[in-house]
Order: structure tokens, then C-alpha cells, then sequence
């Protein structure tokens, strides 16, 4: 931060740059392009794709509001689909059954597939990338909670056209503010996501050749980054060990996230266990000074600003079931296994209560 303050190249300075190229070292993917934040990263790459009116976009209902927001926000319509019970990732026989009345329908055409590595957990990514191409869709994959996993030995951000992700605070790899970027090995398509970034420049300076968006990642948080990646692997091997041990004391008792096989890594982002009374167990827990917090309290397609892009309570069960159920508890590479064992302590007690 002192070198971006001495050098005062605070937008586009090298450090972007640099850490553009790191990005591309972890993850493989033959382009990086940094942005102002994760939901810019989605509504970009959606751009660059040409998804606008008339075109549906596959989406989990179970997800944050930014995966939607940006589809309606580029005319847009999202098509919610349900999720599966155990990884909370999207149900691709779900999608596959969506893509399918949307052509008998013949009122949308279906344009791109968006799944997000939920909690830290890739998708089947090989699964997704084969309904892409039998239906000729688009494959973005929103990671902003998995940058750093890894599937079937290859890294998140190289198994998609392209891959979005956030450097939000609470992400696993987190700036000081905002910040996000994307990830393609299109390189013609990182060109028109690059230009979009910057008003939608050409060659020259001035130069707009198409329609684009301010967003830019700031230097001084490109340097934070820089600096966080150095412990990266290192905070990802100790998020694995927190996993293991909440799963190994949780195990039987409560639904616990399914853990990685095949030498695999998640990024645990959160750690989320399904409770048959949530909302007792998570006072009960506040009390004994465990704090805990619920993503997702209601799906995506039951949201008043979604609501008429949904077909209504009881159409997309799992995922209606996992927002009254789902409890995240404290996930960070630096919780010590006396805090864990409180944290599992809390948890049972309050699940037998």
C-alpha cells in the first residue's frame, strides 16, 4: 500500500496488472481480466456474451441476488432452477427439464447456463459443460466463493467459458473493499470483457467501440491481493482442516457439507449444516456467545423482485427447504480447535435441546 501511495498510480496501476497475472498463475486460466467488484464480474460477462432481451439464463434459485440481478438488468429473463440437497449447487436434471419447457415455450431462447460454486463447493462441472453444448448455451460459472478449489484436479476458473468471482471482504481470498475479476481462455471474448471494463475503449484512449461500464479494480487493492496471495494455498489447507473437523465432530449427528474426495480441494467459504429447527438452535447458540449466519433465508424465485420470473411457493422444493434448514457457522483459516470445539459444543447441545 505504501508503494501504491509513493507511485500514486492508484487506477491502472502495475500492481492491477500483476496481479492479473498471478490470477492466471492459480488458476490456469488463459486470461484475467480485474474489475470494480463480483456482481460487475457477472453483468460483464454477460455482455461481452450478448445475452439481452429476449434471451433466458439458467440460474440456482439458492444464491445471492447478485447472480440474478444483472440478467433483468440487461433485459434479461432468469430461468430459477432447483438445487441439490447435499452440495446446495444447482440439480442439472433440474436445468436440463428448465432449458426444455423454455423451447417448448419458444417464448425466451435459452442463451447461457450460470452456476455458482456455492459455500466453497465446485459444481460437476463436467456435467455442465455437456448440457452447455447439447443446447447450445453460453457456461458461466459464478465462483466468487471458490477461487482456490479445485475439480477433478483442476483449478475453478478454467473449466467454464467464463468464470466470475468476488474479492468481497468475507470472500476466501478478500480485499480491503470491493473488488472482482473474470476468467476466460477466450481470448477474443477477454478482449471485449477488457474493453466493456473501460467505458468500452478501443485502440485509443477515446476511442468507444461499443456500449461499456466504469469498472475498474483499484490499485491499492490489487496490492492488498498481491499480498494475501503469498498465504493463499497455506489459508486454503487450514480452511480444509476446520472443515474436517467440524465434520468429524458434527458427523451423524447434523447434515453436514459432503467433503472433497480425489485429493480435491474446496475453498469453504462457509461451513453450512441443515437444521430441522434452525432458528431455535441459532438463538440458542447466540446465546452461548457462537455467533452463526443464514445464507440463504429465501430462495431466489420467492423474492419480491423476482417473484414474477418464479412459477410460485412449492415449485422449486429443495430449495425452498434448504432456506428455512441451512445454518453457516464460523469458517475462517485462523479458528483453533478449542474455538471449533465450542462452536460443535454450542451446536449439539442447542440440536438436543
Amino acid at each position: 500500500m505504501a508503494s501504491v501511495l509513493a507511485h500514486q498510480g492508484f487506477i491502472q496501476g502495475p500492481e492491477v496488472r500483476e496481479l492479473e497475472e498471478a490470477l492466471a498463475r492459480l488458476t490456469g486460466a488463459g486470461a484475467v481480466i480485474s474489475c470494480a467488484n463480483g456482481t460487475d464480474a457477472l453483468q460483464i460477462a454477460l455482455m461481452a456474451l450478448g445475452v439481452g432481451p429476449g434471451c433466458a439464463v439458467f440460474v440456482p434459485s439458492f444464491t445471492y441476488t447478485a447472480t440474478a440481478e444483472v440478467i433483468l438488468l440487461l433485459g434479461a429473463e432468469p430461468v430459477f432452477v432447483d438445487v441439490e440437497s447435499r452440495t446446495y449447487n444447482i440439480d442439472l436434471d433440474s436445468a436440463e427439464q428448465a432449458v426444455q419447457a423454455t423451447l417448448q415455450e419458444g417464448r425466451l431462447r435459452p442463451t447461457a447456463l450460470l452456476t455458482v460454486d456455492l459455500f466453497g463447493q465446485p459444481v460437476d462441472y463436467e456435467r455442465a459443460r455437456c448440457l452447455a453444448d447439447e443446447y447450445g448455451l453460453a457456461f458461466i460459472s459464478d465462483a466468487a466463493q471458490a477461487l482456490g478449489a479445485t475439480w477433478r484436479g483442476r483449478p475453478v476458473g478454467s473449466l467454464a467459458d467464463v468464470t466470475t468471482t468476488s474479492f468481497f471482504p468475507a470472500k476466501p481470498l478478500g480485499c480491503y473493499g470491493d473488488g472482482g475479476a473474470l476468467f476466460t481462455e477466450d481470448v477474443e471474448l477477454a478482449a471485449v470483457m477488457r474493453s466493456i471494463c473501460l467505458h468500452g475503449k478501443g485502440a485509443a484512449k477515446y476511442e468507444a467501440v461499443r456500449v461499456g461500464v466504469n469498472s475498474r479494480l483499484d490499485t491499492l487493492q490489487a496490492a492488498i491481493l498481491l499480498s494475501k496471495l503469498e498465504i493463499f494455498s497455506d489459508e486454503l489447507a487450514a480452511r480444509d482442516a476446520v472443515a474436517r473437523r467440524y465434520a468429524k465432530r458434527l458427523g451423524g449427528r447434523v447434515v453436514a457439507p459432503l467433503l472433497p474426495e480425489g485429493g480435491d480441494l474446496f475453498a469453504w467459504a462457509q461451513f453450512t449444516v441443515q437444521l430441522r429447527d434452525r432458528n431455535a438452535v441459532q438463538a440458542q447458540m447466540k446465546a452461548r456467545g457462537v455467533p452463526t449466519a443464514v445464507y440463504y433465508p429465501r430462495p431466489m424465485h420467492l423474492q419480491p423482485a423476482y417473484s414474477a420470473f418464479g412459477a410460485g411457493e412449492g415449485s422449486l422444493p429443495r430449495s425452498e427447504a434448504l432456506s428455512s434448514m441451512v445454518l453457516s457457522l464460523p469458517m475462517h483459516p485462523y479458528l483453533s480447535q478449542s474455538e471449533i470445539d465450542q462452536v460443535c459444543d454450542a451446536l449439539l447441545q442447542a440440536e438436543v435441546a
